[in-house]
């Protein structure tokens, strides 16, 4: 038996995230959905469900699974969006079962398949899942949710570095803590895991008194930078002198931060290097904010806190919530942003004051007077960026810009432009 991570008709509300990847890419904690998951099942063949324009991109990432393909005779499907618990292969084991699925608030968690329902799901593997496609099989309603938008994830971060700790402790990856310099100011040790090739410089603070702080391989930490847990640094990233960041926050691969973050997520290769505050927020992959960018996560009047997304107005329920912004955007110095903004992809923002709450994709701007971004500069400035990260910009790559600028047309002619 076979599983397939799949993507669900909701995944539009982690927009602008999910314009250049599945839901199951994004980052909580340490690592992806997608490999919370997959960790469960150590042994499994692992299909990858996407919408059909990413495929190309897919496969190249997970070279070692099917993409929008099954070959088995039984299937255990598991949504995407799922935030995977600790005992996840207990409650849903691979072993043979009568074909069912598993529903929590109206949304479809996981389904076993098998027979004809497997083959009918085969001939349509492209389409995005609803609970629709599975009426005439029995239901069984489990204690497992969903993220259900990017807030989702920003909110429980803290919590899955405190659960990924516990399984990096418990495996046999090398902790070199006791061998950093006694220049380094640690609190609660035992709670900070240092991976390989490390650099901490004279003057950190690593202060873990409130949850766990994991550091990757080959990072850097500058001078005098304070890190609180939970927190987690990607590999090669390079935190900057003097940088604070607060708890509940991870970093990915390869970026470089500095000023103040507080619970956010940052996507791979996005840097952040310079003063400005950056809290309760979602920063895509490819994205380079400009010094002194700020974002406010909390309003005046401490009400909750609605945004726009391109299809409608949501109230987050949430008091704090800051920046969600999409890959390859980049704001200008100065830039400010309000609560609950939500940047599209490949956008350049340098307006005057506040940005629009809402700024569409390829926008050139970031206020009334915005124009459409020129996809042919867009792709030329992509380029130059990726390649000072020796990574090459390929068709592939090229294919989808257009592809996502065609898609979010619409969005912008809305607004004029």
């Amino acid at each position: 038996m076979q599983i397939c991570i799949f993507e669900d008709i909701n995944y539009s509300n982690f927009e602008p995230l999910v314009f250049t990847r599945p839901v199951y890419d994004l980052l909580c904690g340490i690592d992806t959905l997608k490999e919370k998951i997959i960790c469960h099942y150590p042994k499994a063949k692992v299909s990858l469900h996407c919408r059909p324009y990413l495929t190309e991109i897919v496969q190249h990432q997970n070279p070692n699974c099917l993409v929008n393909k099954i070959d088995d005779t039984e299937c255990l499907f598991i949504n995407g969006r799922l935030v995977a618990p600790e005992n996840l292969n207990e409650i849903l084991p691979l072993i043979p079962s009568e074909d069912k699925i598993f529903v929590n608030d109206e949304t479809v968690v996981a389904a076993y398949l098998s027979g004809e329902n497997l083959q009918h799901k085969i001939g349509h593997i492209k389409d995005l899942f609803s609970v629709s496609d599975f009426n005439d099989l029995p239901g069984k309603i489990i204690n497992i949710k969903c993220a259900n938008y990017l807030w989702d994830l920003i909110n429980h971060n803290g919590k899955q570095i405190v659960v990924d700790f516990g399984y990096l402790i418990k495996s046999n990856k090398e902790n070199f803590v006791n061998k950093i310099d006694t220049s380094v100011h640690i609190l609660n040790k035992q709670y900070v895991f240092i991976s390989k090739n490390v650099t901490i410089k004279p003057g950190v603070v690593l202060d873990a008194s409130n949850g766990p702080i994991i550091i990757d391989d080959d990072a850097f930490i500058f001078p005098n930078a304070v890190i609180e847990g939970p927190c987690f640094i990607g590999k090669e990233t390079k935190i900057k002198s003097g940088a604070t960041i607060y708890e509940n926050t991870s970093i990915g691969k390869v970026c470089k931060v500095g000023g103040e973050v507080e619970q956010s997520i940052f996507m791979d290769y996005s840097n952040k290097q310079h003063a400005g505050f950056i809290g309760h927020s979602y920063i895509g992959s490819w994205v380079n904010l400009g010094a002194d960018t700020n974002n406010s996560d909390l309003k005046n009047n401490y009400s909750k806190i609605k945004i726009k997304l391109s299809t409608k107005e949501v109230d987050t329920g949430s008091q704090f919530l800051g920046l969600m912004i999409g890959d390859h955007s980049k704001s200008a110095i100065n830039t400010m942003f309000n609560t609950g903004t939500v940047v599209g992809f490949s956008s350049n923002i340098f307006a005057y004051g506040f940005s629009e709450k809402y700024v569409p994709s390829f926008t050139w701007g970031g206020d009334n007077s915005s124009t459409a971004y020129d996809i042919k500069k867009a792709i030329e400035t992509a380029k130059i960026v990726m390649n000072r990260r020796k990574i090459e910009f390929e068709k592939k790559d090229e294919v989808m810009f257009n592809f996502i600028f065609e898609l979010t047309k619409t969005d912008r002619e809305k607004r004029g432009y």
